[in-house]
């Protein structure tokens, strides 16, 4: 490998830097990148290129403090400095990615704790499904400064590394996730923690003793809900805390008795208030935000108010005789009441059941998550909560699927509530732009039943012949070969075991072969392009094709479902949902599908990672994702060209990683320059007419999947 001049490398740096219109200064560092091995100039020069695409002002402060901390630095830690830059930058924009690139020292620091320390970036799917394993609310997972929780998001630091190695500070980070459950599942918020502190003149020091007494109180808990993490606990973070006298382990002790609830925390507070002081804090403890929690608990406990009460009216209206009778008096009527039955595995030693006249009311998941949450915050359902909701409150939108309309969320300022956060990958960094698409679900407005009837009309013929040849696909009987036991000789496989006992070998016990029926265990995700390009007959084949499919699928019994995707930048990445898998193929469908419309650009990425994710939900022994598309990926922003076509390669490089097959369908002529790229060769198929297209699509699934 060739080393460059100071020349050769000033005039890349000046290009990529943009000088003629920056003024950036770049001869010092061609100087020393000159001076440097071949090796070495290349792997500087291409962090700068990449990070030069970001922003040139990173990209020019970086190689000036890269050259004077090569010395300090070994190349893996100067790639993961350059690529932290620009993840700062993507995230929180450009004062954020200089002082990162600025602060060198601070970025070696945290490189060596980052060596041993868990981060929270890699490991929060992971502490998600040990969460949402826990009983109890739900809680999501967030990253903030310190761990603490407003009682419906556990936050949590980005980086843990006060224990030695990787997994200790993993468990570490599971400590604070129970921890902080407990929190919840144990009732540390139903007192009223914001209003005790503010109306004391002694209240942070109220507030520091209880969470002290309150942490040995939830340690008792956790030790009894989960064992084997307790024991983790205390072996590997014991040597972080501090021992306690023996005034405070008389003053706990009561407290670890099963049963103990806040109350008598609070009461333990009040006793031991001038006498006792707390130890320091337990590493997995954090911090008390009582304002949040406050905030977020009155807003929640209004809000299931009022959902609890709708539930109550809707399941009246299900059940005959539950409306008020007019006339009669209000001791005549039936009404709903709680009571108490025994279960030693509930916080309170007893769950609570609805009944309706004296009788136990089955309710639907939507009153059990209500009736956990209720009972979590208030120890039981009040009185107030059991009135069903009147005619002037009642809305039966409420029992649609509670879900932020996504076209609200683009009218406003962006923010990511309620969306699903996808990597893109930037093939000149050479690396994921972390969290980059906000990906957002929602329901095709359905279309007139016209289309689908015109459809069934043109084609009636061919749709009998696509159920017939269907319907021979299924439960095929194949024949096994090599097998121990079975209905006929294999020939060649005694032919074989005769040769080897001829020359001495031990003869093989599979000779025989039989029949055998297998059932199909296929999952096949359709993924449409509902880009603007499609606007014509192209949208209109595509309608038809998935009509098509859609009726001799049903024939056939594969499990399916149907997505349109579309994108308008990496801010509004859209998937359309057509035909989820749990839901059955019927005139909702149908006019779903009539009523697929172009809308934006076509950002493909994202789209195969987000259904990428639903078909790995599936259990199936084969899963298949099929793209319809008119074109290459394509967007307004950057996300076109080169960008566009590696980021959708590296996605489905992903979906096969995960044992997703993909295959593509397209009609656009050149997709031979770039469809080998993405999908390889014998992964897609082009049709050069777009009236071939509901024709051929059928044909081709039968060949995918048999």
């Amino acid at each position: 490998m060739k080393n460059l001049d100071q020349q050769a490398i000033q005039a890349q740096l000046d290009t990529w830097l943009e000088v003629e219109f920056t003024f950036l200064k770049t001869g010092h560092a061609a100087r020393v990148i000159a001076a440097l091995p071949a090796s070495e100039q290349r792997f500087i020069l291409q962090l700068v290129r990449g990070m030069a695409s970001t922003n040139v002002n990173i990209a020019h402060e970086f190689i000036t403090r890269a050259i004077e901390s090569l010395d300090a630095m070994d190349p893996a830690s100067i790639e993961a400095w350059a690529l932290h830059a620009m993840d700062q930058y993507d995230q929180s924009g450009l004062h954020a990615a200089m002082k990162v690139v600025r602060d060198v020292e601070h970025f070696i620091q945290q490189s060596h704790e980052r060596n041993a320390g868990a981060v929270f970036e890699e490991q929060a799917g992971v502490l998600a499904h040990f969460a949402h394993g826990l009983a109890g609310r739900p809680l999501k997972l967030a990253e903030a400064e310190q761990a603490w929780t407003d009682t419906e998001t556990i936050f949590l630091p980005p980086l843990v590394a006060r224990l030695p190695s990787r997994r200790e500070n993993f468990t570490l980070y599971k400590a604070m996730v129970a921890y902080h459950w407990a929190q919840n599942r144990f009732g540390s918020f139903r007192a009223d923690l914001h209003a005790r502190v503010c109306e004391r003149p002694d209240g942070e020091a109220f507030l520091a003793l209880f969470h002290a007494l309150d942490t040995e109180r939830l340690l008792a808990c956790i030790e009894r809900e989960l064992p084997g993490l307790a024991r983790d606990i205390t072996q590997m973070l014991a040597p972080l805390d501090d021992t306690p006298d023996t005034h405070w382990q008389a003053a706990v002790a009561p407290l670890r008795i099963p049963g103990t609830t806040v109350d008598e925390v609070l009461a333990a507070t009040e006793q031991h208030l001038a006498t006792l002081n707390p130890p320091s804090p337990r590493c997995f403890q954090g911090v008390l935000d009582v304002a949040a929690v406050a905030e977020t608990q009155a807003a929640r406990l209004a809000r299931e108010k009022k959902e609890f009460r709708h539930v109550l009216r809707k399941l009246a209206d299900e059940m005959n005789g539950v409306r008020e009778k007019p006339g009669a008096p209000d001791t005549e009527q039936p009404r709903f009441e709680t009571r108490k039955q025994s279960d030693p595995d509930h916080p309170e030693g007893h769950r609570v059941e609805l009944t309706f006249d004296g009788e136990p009311v089955p309710v639907p998941d939507i009153a059990h998550r209500l009736t956990t949450s209720i009972v979590q915050d208030l120890g039981e359902i009040p009185d107030e909560y059991l009135t069903p909701a009147g005619d002037g409150e009642y809305d039966p939108a409420l029992f649609r699927e509670e879900e932020e309309d996504p076209d609200d969320v683009w009218k406003g300022t962006y923010h990511e509530k309620g969306a699903f956060l996808y990597n893109e990958w930037d093939y000149r960094r050479q690396h994921y732009r972390k969290n980059w698409c906000a990906v957002r679900e929602k329901d095709v407005t359905p279309g007139e039943p016209d289309f689908y009837r015109t459809t069934l009309h043109k084609y009636g013929g061919f749709i009998k012949h696509l159920r017939k040849t269907f319907e021979a696909m299924r439960d095929e009987d194949r024949l096994l070969k090599r097998q121990v036991y079975g209905d006929d000789v294999d020939i060649d496989a005694l032919v074989e075991a005769l040769a080897d006992s001829r020359d001495g070998s031990e003869m093989s016990d599979r000779l025989f072969q039989r029949m055998h029926r297998t059932e199909r265990n296929i999952a096949v995700c359709f993924m449409v392009d509902m880009s603007g390009s499609t606007r014509g007959w192209i949208n209109e084949a595509e309608r038809e094709s998935l009509i098509l499919l859609a009726e001799t699928l049903e024939t056939l019994g594969d499990r399916y479902a149907i997505y349109g995707f579309s994108g308008m930048a990496r801010k509004k990445c859209e998937i359309f949902r057509i035909k989820t898998f749990d839901e059955t193929y019927g005139d909702e469908v149908r006019a779903r599908i009539s009523g697929i419309t172009p809308q934006d650009y076509t950002r493909m990425g994202f789209a195969i990672r987000h259904l990428s994710r639903i078909l790995n939900d599936i259990e199936a022994r084969t899963r298949i994702l099929i793209t319809l598309s008119d074109g290459k990926p394509d967007d307004y922003d950057s996300y076109r060209g080169e960008y566009g076509i590696e980021d959708t390669r590296r996605a489905l490089i992903e979906a096969r990683r995960a044992g997703i097959h993909p295959y593509c369908i397209t009609i656009d002529r050149e997709a031979r320059d770039y469809l080998p790229h993405m999908y390889g060769p014998a992964a897609y198929t082009l049709i050069d007419e777009v009236r071939k297209l509901p024709l051929k699509v059928s044909d081709i699934y039968r060949r995918l999947t048999t």
